[in-house]
């Protein structure tokens, strides 16, 4: 999956949530109306698609779609290093 596949698969993860057209880039969820009920429910939804973990102290890196695409890009990277290495 090319990054910007997985961007544009996050973005629309996001946007189903909060119920809006549009997630920019860089707009802070907040801003979209995106309460902490729904950034938790996107977060498990990151989880179960991507089947990777993001612990609590990292859901402070969920301030907008650039940033939780960063975690799951690092998260993947990881989860992927981790299985060739077996």
């Amino acid at each position: 999956m090319s990054n910007e596949s997985l961007k544009e698969q996050l973005r629309a993860l996001v946007a189903e949530i909060a119920e809006k057209d549009e997630i920019p880039d860089s707009a802070s969820f907040k801003d979209l109306g995106i309460d902490s009920m729904m950034g938790v429910e996107i977060v498990a939804a990151i989880e179960r698609q991507y089947q990777i973990k993001i612990e609590d102290n990292e859901l402070t890196g969920f301030k907008d779609l650039d940033a939780a695409y960063g975690v799951v890009v690092r998260k993947l990277e990881a989860k992927n290093a981790f299985a060739a290495a077996e």
